[in-house]
């Protein structure tokens, strides 16, 4: 049986309050043998650690999503720094922007965004990168911040983060790759309707993919509709294999030794 991981899922969240560890099994049964849960404000943080001491394969990213940056200040980051000191924790994330929503002033998303980074170089970690409808702004800040590590004497390791769940066009993958970044693929790869982001998958290396469910959300195709789990991982991987034309033990090993390498686990 192949490999696989998930490098993005939210157990911690409520809807599997009832049965996460059912979730859990069904996901190794499938053969997923490492998973990321990534924060969103402190408290997901905390849990996604919680979750890492209990489990063996599961890892943990600390941070502060751009819609729940409301009281974001110096308090915050400094708790965010005590906990990514934590040895599970892999990754600083999810971070990011999102103008899509609107909850929070672009001036605080912004500044959440570059403490962060800052924070994730300091420890020497990759990112996890939410971004919707702000890539602009987003390529302007990872821009600046890729130039102040490269001006540095110990210039971090790439690759330096993910863009999660990526649903922009091939001219924006293309620069996050030039810039060090992977790109991340989830269920919305295997829907219908999304024949661009398809050509985006088709036409960027296997070797710049990180694969994803972003669990609960984004349930791939043909359970659409339902609460999505990390066992349906294989149908987004199956999807890639299928766009590359590529055995799918083949798509799973080089996506399982991308993981390996930007997460160090």
């Amino acid at each position: 049986m192949s490999a696989f991981v998930d490098t993005h899922c939210h157990l911690d969240f409520y809807s599997f309050d009832n049965d996460r560890e059912a979730v859990l099994e069904r996901a190794w049964i499938t053969g997923l043998t490492r998973l990321l849960n990534p924060g969103i404000d402190l408290a997901s943080s905390k849990a996604a650690i919680s979750l890492s001491d209990r489990h063996q394969q599961v890892f943990a990213g600390v941070g502060i999503h751009p819609n729940d940056a409301h009281r974001w200040g110096d308090e915050m980051l400094s708790e965010l720094r005590h906990l990514a000191s934590h040895p599970k924790v892999v990754a600083i994330g999810e971070i990011g922007l999102d103008y899509y929503h609107d909850d929070v002033p672009h001036d605080v998303q912004l500044r959440a965004f570059v403490e962060q980074l800052e924070l994730a170089a300091e420890f020497d970690l990759p990112v996890v990168i939410h971004n919707r409808e702000a890539s602009d702004d987003l390529l302007g800040i990872l821009s600046s911040w890729v130039q102040q590590l490269e001006n540095k004497i110990n210039t971090k390791v790439q690759p330096l983060g993910v863009l999660h769940s990526f649903s922009g066009d091939l001219e924006l993958a293309r620069q996050a790759i030039a810039m060090g970044f992977l790109i991340g693929f989830s269920g919305p790869l295997t829907y219908h309707n999304a024949s661009n982001l398809r050509h985006v998958a088709a036409n960027i290396p296997v070797e710049a993919v990180l694969i994803e469910t972003d669990a609960p959300f984004l349930t791939p195709h043909p359970h659409r509709g339902k609460r999505n789990e990390p066992a349906n991982v294989r149908l987004v991987v199956e999807k890639l294999a299928e766009l590359h034309s590529q055995p799918v033990e083949e798509i799973a090993c080089m996506t399982y030794k991308n993981a390996e390498h930007i997460f160090k686990w």
